[in-house]
């Protein structure tokens, strides 16, 4: 799991990695590149790695159950360059992050091409089901696959994209989940898309997401100010969320660019694990409230012993508490942290 530089989502999962539409503004493609290490001599590393039949007929899959290692012993990120490879060690990874965050699942890959089994995905969405504090962002230039696998839409974790980048793609549109949260992925923007395409994008999609293309392809269209606004306009019609990359500052200035998220993208939960460290029950009236808003109760049985935590009292509770034993300390129930009762000063 990778901190992301995609400034849509907290982090990137790429259980699978790899991807055969072979798009010539390809980020992934270039970034393989850089981690592969010697992929003929990884090839030659048999007994590292494992073959599986592609979905759709072609060349054979990669498989890893375990890192392949390079000569001087660190794990190799890509060993089969761009392509398509399962990571099965890297499966169980949103299940170490503490927080609910917005994950990104497939940023090196698509996920829902022609070529990927349906075993891989099965075993991706079995790991969004047993951690349901992430939100979880799938995006495909095949969305026609969403139905055919038949993913899950009962689960409000889950958002299904596209990618379009011009006219020629925008009926990718019609295959998203009209029953699921979906989004839309323009980027890179190439041209100036019709008013019926932005219409239907905007109509259907929950979120649209608009970019540039970055990078150094001889070819990069630079896309102009007012196929953006004509975008923006139409989702501010239908009430549908903007998000602009940074690659578009230079076009519509920092002053016009928009950071908006959906509502079930602005939170996060805590995984089960932290929520024990960092919440408890009050010891009065039993609410389940953060440590650090209650007052910690210690306790010790003789002088020079350390106290000892016993419990967690709210500050409203710790007040009729004092009062109960006769106790006026009203300053302490709203500035301190805890306190100590019990046999404090005395021996025995």
């Amino acid at each position: 799991m990778n901190k992301s530089k995609i400034e849509w989502c907290d982090h990137t999962w790429n259980p699978i990695t790899g991807c055969r539409h072979d798009c010539q503004y390809c980020y992934a493609r270039r970034m393989t590149a850089r981690f592969a290490g010697d992929v003929r001599l990884n090839l030659m590393a048999k007994k590292d790695y494992s073959l599986e039949p592609a979905a759709d007929g072609g060349e054979d899959l990669y498989v890893l159950d375990a890192p392949m290692l390079n000569e001087t012993g660190n794990p190799l990120v890509y060993p089969f360059g761009f392509a398509p490879t399962f990571y099965k060690y890297r499966l169980d990874i949103p299940g170490k992050l503490k927080m609910g965050n917005n994950i990104f699942a497939g940023a090196m890959s698509d996920i829902f091409g022609k070529w990927v089994p349906d075993e891989w995905i099965k075993q991706v969405f079995d790991v969004c089901k047993e951690y349901p504090i992430h939100n979880y962002m799938f995006l495909t230039k095949n969305p026609e696959r969403y139905i055919k696998y038949g993913v899950p839409t009962d689960q409000e974790n889950l958002w299904y994209g596209t990618t379009i980048t011009c006219d020629a793609d925008a009926d990718r549109i019609t295959d998203l989940i009209i029953d699921a949260h979906t989004f839309v992925s323009i980027e890179p923007l190439h041209e100036r898309i019709g008013k019926g395409n932005i219409e239907a994008i905007c109509k259907i999609a929950d979120w649209i997401i608009i970019g540039a293309e970055t990078g150094r392809n001889r070819r990069k269209v630079v896309p102009q100010a007012d196929w953006i606004s004509e975008i923006v306009v139409e989702a501010d019609i239908e009430g549908k969320p903007v998000f602009m990359k940074n690659s578009l500052i230079p076009i519509v200035g920092k002053e016009n660019m928009r950071r908006d998220f959906p509502k079930q993208l602005q939170h996060s939960e805590i995984s089960p694990k932290m929520k024990k460290k960092l919440f408890d029950v009050c010891a009065g009236c039993k609410a389940h409230l953060k440590k650090s808003d209650m007052i910690v109760l210690l306790a010790r049985s003789k002088r020079g012993e350390q106290p000892k935590q016993f419990g967690f009292m709210c500050k409203e509770c710790f007040k009729r508490f004092c009062k109960d034993l006769g106790l006026d300390v009203p300053e302490l129930a709203e500035m301190a942290e805890s306190i100590t009762i019990g046999a404090g000063d005395v021996d025995g």
